[in-house]
Formats: structure tokens, C-alpha cells, sequence
């Protein structure tokens, strides 16, 4: 079985929003040049005239007597041109204002845009986990009531565990996300895996982890646990998000507890593929990295694959379960997971980090 593909059902009105908004600030940006440009006209225009009427009352104080009507015609043309200045000067200001209100109000808007497509493109990366997760809390439940699995743990003897391990065997072939499938009985020793041949870990004592630890604890065969993304060196040191179930005499989900089985899920290529699966628009790849985030903060999952197991990324969520804000030149969006079905998630959140142009 493989990964759902990241699908966004909202991707495309989001980027024709985007469009729109670009557009708009363009079209201000475009404004404001114009409107620029067209006061400066009207100021030479006006300067102009200033020093037409300062050469005709020039001309006309040497006409003497017969220049005196001309220079009262020269006196209006200059307060019409000082006039028109300080019209222009006002128009200059208060359209510098309302453009200037404009282009914040529309850059508002777009960030605001930005910042939702972000947030949902968040959503679409834990929800896909999620769903997937689901699937292997039914797988655990499932394959822990096997004849071969509940027999082996009642009485392991050689017979059972090489059928349990065949078993496991035949379930891993159709299974392509998880590494190994291990049984173990109540004390915490491992009685059979899927791939001995891969990985010789019979026998071994699993009784301090904690998905073990936690599976002890489980009411009935209907419930499971999980244990955090970690590195299991039994495993070739891959990363694997374990989950387990409560083996019950006769399969029943309220027998008499028989044993643990744990699933240990391929965590490395199945996240790889949600985070890379995001769609993205190709201009804005460079800049944006897309993280899966567990309850600890610490990153799991990066699109750029830069970040060890471990590493924190505090999102600074306000209380909120979703949204998003600006940080060190970058935009950050995040939305915590929403559980699928009777699956609640396990605190994560997806995140988006986009740098700023």
C-alpha cells in the first residue's frame, strides 16, 4: 500500500486571488507613477507662467506708460500660476495619501491572502499524515487478532514462532510502508519479526521502550498506542513511527493480555513524499519549506531535508490552532492536526515557512 497524493481542493481559487491581488498592487503602483508624473507636468507648466509674468512686468516697467495695462495682465497670469502651484502641491499630497493608504491596504490584503492559501496548504500536509496514520492504528488492531500471532503468543514454541514469523512475513510483501512487524511476549522480549533474515532481532529485550511500555497499558484489543518518531537502531537506525496493539487470548478484544505486536512504519520515505507533495508554485519553491511538527516541536518531516530528527522549530501559535505570522523576513503558517475518523493525531502541526522576495 502507498501514500495518498497531497491534494489541495482550494489551490486554484487561492492562486487566482493571488493573481487578482497582484494585479491590483500593479495597478496602484502604476497610479502612482502616473500621478507623479502628471503633477511634475503641471508644475513646469506652472513654473512656466511665473516667469512669463516676470518678463512682461519686466518688459512693461521699460514700456513705461503704455506698459501699465500689460502689466496688470502680467500680475493675474502669475497668481494663476501660483495658484495652479499650490493646487497641485495639495492634489500631490493628499492623492501621495490615499495612495499610499491604498497600496497598504491592498498589501494587507495580500498578505492576508498569502498567508491563508499557507495556512490550508498546512492543513492539507498534517491531514494527509493523519489519514495515513489511521490506517496503521487499523493495521495494528487487525493483524494482532492473526491466528498465527495470538497462537504464537500464547505458546511460543519453535513451530509457532517460524509460522508467526512467516505470517508477518506475508503482510509485510503486501505492505510497503512498514519496515518490520514485531511480536513480543509479556515480559518484553521479541518472539518473532516479518524479516529475520534482514533484521536478527529475536530474542531481544524491548521491555524499557516506551511503545512497549504504553502498549502494557492498553484496556482491550481495540485500543492501540504510539510511541514519538524516533530512531531504532535494531532497525539499521531508520526512523519509524511505532504503533502497537494488545494481543488477546483467542483474539478477543477483552481476553486475558497474551503479548505486544508492534508495527514499525518506514517514517523517512512516507514523510518525505507528504512535505515534497505539497503543491507549491514552482516560482516560490526556493524560498518556501514545508515541516511536519510533532507536540514537542521538534521537526520530523522538511521538504529541504537540512533538519535532523530532533531539531526544534517553536511555532509561535498564540493559543490558536492554526494561523499564521511574520518572523526574520519570512512568513510562517501553521495548522495543528485535526485527527481523521476515530484516529485524534498526536498533537502535530503543519508547517509552512515562506521567505520573504
Amino acid at each position: 500500500m502507498s501514500l495518498p497524493r497531497a491534494i489541495s481542493s482550494n489551490a486554484g481559487e487561492d492562486e487566482d486571488n493571488s493573481v487578482s491581488l497582484s494585479q491590483l498592487i500593479q495597478l496602484t503602483n502604476s497610479i502612482r507613477a502616473t500621478t507623479q508624473q502628471k503633477i511634475s507636468g503641471i508644475q513646469k507648466v506652472t513654473g512656466t507662467l511665473r516667469m512669463l509674468a516676470l518678463n512682461a512686468m519686466i518688459e512693461s516697467a521699460r514700456a513705461g506708460e503704455n506698459g501699465r495695462g500689460f502689466a496688470v495682465v502680467a500680475a493675474e497670469v502669475r497668481e494663476i500660476g501660483a495658484s495652479v502651484g499650490v493646487i497641485a502641491e495639495q492634489l500631490q499630497a493628499e492623492l501621495a495619501t490615499q495612495i499610499d493608504t491604498l497600496s497598504s491596504r491592498t498589501q494587507i490584503m495580500a498578505n492576508a491572502a498569502v498567508g491563508s492559501r499557507m495556512v490550508d496548504l498546512a492543513l492539507n500536509a498534517v491531514e494527509i499524515i493523519d489519514r495515513n496514520l489511521y490506517e496503521r492504528t487499523c493495521d495494528v488492531r487487525w493483524w494482532s487478532t492473526d491466528s498465527a500471532v495470538v497462537d504464537c503468543a500464547a505458546n511460543p514454541t519453535p513451530t509457532a514462532v517460524d509460522y508467526a514469523s512467516q505470517r508477518l512475513g506475508v503482510i509485510l510483501n503486501a505492505y510497503t510502508v512498514y519496515l518490520d512487524l514485531w511480536l513480543c511476549d509479556l515480559n518484553g522480549r521479541v518472539l518473532a519479526n516479518g524479516r529475520p533474515n534482514r533484521y536478527a532481532v529475536a530474542g531481544r529485550d524491548v521491555s524499557c521502550e516506551p511503545w512497549y511500555v504504553q502498549a502494557l497499558r492498553l484496556q482491550s484489543g481495540d485500543d492501540y498506542a504510539v510511541g514519538d518518531v524516533s530512531i531504532c537502531r535494531d532497525l539499521n537506525g531508520a526512523e519509524v513511527a511505532t504503533y502497537t496493539a494488545s494481543i488477546r487470548s483467542n483474539g478477543e478484544s477483552h481476553g486475558a493480555p497474551a503479548g505486544v505486536l508492534a508495527i514499525h512504519f518506514d517514517w523517512t520515505p512516507q514523510a518525505r513524499t507528504i512535505v515534497r507533495g505539497v503543491r507549491i508554485a514552482p516560482e516560490e519553491k526556493d524560498r518556501t519549506k514545508v515541516m511536519l511538527v510533532d507536540a514537542q516541536h521538534r521537526i520530523i518531516a522538511s521538504s529541504d531535508g537540512t533538519d535532523r530528527l530532533g531539531t526544534r522549530y517553536p511555532i509561535e501559535t498564540g493559543g490558536r490552532t492554526h494561523g499564521y505570522y511574520s518572523k526574520s523576513n519570512a512568513t510562517v503558517a501553521f495548522h495543528a492536526t485535526p485527527g481523521y475518523e476515530t484516529y485524534r493525531g498526536l498533537g502535530w502541526y503543519g508547517v509552512i515557512v515562506r521567505q520573504s522576495e
